[in-house]
């Protein structure tokens, strides 16, 4: 199927160690529903890319800050996306290190904290939705106890979208996950991936149509 290359554009973050874990049968799954749908789809698998994670003292926001090959590489990437995508496991109560400097070292890029606070702050994301899908090996329930969910959504979906102006954001997650899981349990959890996917670029083409037509007076 041929992707028009003026469709709305998913880049997808993909952070896990293990090449088929998973998390990377969800990225796949997505990227593969939208596309299906006729919107675009982009993977990075940070693993894989190698990307650093570590912030060096050279890249802090400042007066003479720098901007590293790979952070602009991975800007140009991004630049132009309507959805970013969020895929990783939640390991001690958080995401894994590796993205927490992704978010670091490129969507902060010259990001000033004030203008985090003042909400002034423009980049590749403003005004650009944002989808998270996670996994544990712990159950929902255990995760609820301890305050996991909204502990999460609060330092990492709702803190992304304030400070870089992004105009909403949702969270997907599924517990159980270790390497017991049945492939039925697998599956039925990508059918839901796909099910969210397309329930999401029906929503984007609906707002689209609801711009474009003029309204009746």
């Amino acid at each position: 199927m041929s992707i028009d290359q003026a469709a709305p554009r998913h880049v997808v973050i993909l952070c896990h160690p293990e090449e088929r874990s998973f998390n990377a049968s969800v990225a796949e799954r997505y990227c593969a529903s939208v596309q299906a749908a006729g919107h675009q789809a982009v993977l990075r698998d940070l693993y894989r890319m190698g990307f650093d994670p570590v912030l060096h003292s050279a890249e802090r926001p400042g007066p003479n800050s720098v901007r590293c090959k790979d952070v602009e590489d991975e800007l140009d990437v991004i630049r132009g996306a309507d959805v970013f995508v969020l895929v990783y496991p939640i390991w001690f109560g958080s995401a894994p290190a590796m993205l927490k400097g992704y978010v670091e070292r490129v969507l902060g890029s010259g990001v000033e904290p004030s203008a985090i606070q003042a909400r002034t702050a423009q980049g590749v994301l403003t005004g650009k939705r944002l989808v998270s899908f996670t996994s544990s090996a712990a159950s929902d329930v255990w995760l609820a106890l301890h305050g996991q969910p909204r502990s999460l959504e609060s330092i990492f979906d709702t803190y992304i979208t304030h400070a870089f102006q992004m105009q909403a954001s949702r969270h997907f997650h599924f517990g159980l996950i270790t390497p017991e899981t049945s492939e039925f349990a697998v599956q039925c959890h990508l059918s839901d991936v796909d099910m969210r996917a397309r329930t999401l670029v029906r929503e984007m083409k609906d707002a689209d149509h609801n711009v474009l037509t003029p309204k009746r007076t």
